[in-house]
């Protein structure tokens, strides 16, 4: 049994990041579901939506939950969920910390929740332009 994944965020910028790891490595070894929060979504359909996500991810060693940008309303809804030692919520989701989860899937939820965090500020770097 593996963690599940899932990824509540503005639009469409979950299933847009998704793809693109799955793209980058050919393969998507954890169980993962996308939620899209719309402008006009709907609080409680939300909610639902996402607990019906989380029983249907949780195979009994958790879930790792990522969102956008932290007191957002992607986030809010992710909060609502957490469990400590069931389900646990990164905010600030980006393509590396996507790809150093996915690059562990056989890590439990609280070695692969400490991935998503190093893989997030590792993969944030201040490019220099080069001076002459």
């Amino acid at each position: 049994m593996k963690i599940g994944l899932l990824i509540i965020a503005h639009s469409c910028i979950g299933d847009e990041l998704l793809h693109t790891a799955e793209a980058m490595l050919g393969v998507c070894p954890l169980n993962v579901t996308t939620i899209m929060v719309p402008t006009d979504f709907d609080t409680d359909t939300a909610d639902a939506q996402a607990m019906d996500a989380i029983d249907l991810l949780d195979q009994g060693k958790g879930v790792l939950v990522l969102t956008d940008m932290y007191g957002s309303t992607p986030s809010n809804i992710a909060h609502r969920l957490a469990k400590e030692g069931h389900v646990n919520v990164v905010a600030g989701i980006n393509l590396p910390m996507l790809i150093r989860i996915l690059n562990y899937p056989t890590l439990d939820l609280e070695e692969l929740t400490e991935k998503a965090l190093s893989g997030g500020r590792e993969g944030v770097i201040f490019c220099r332009a080069k001076h002459d």
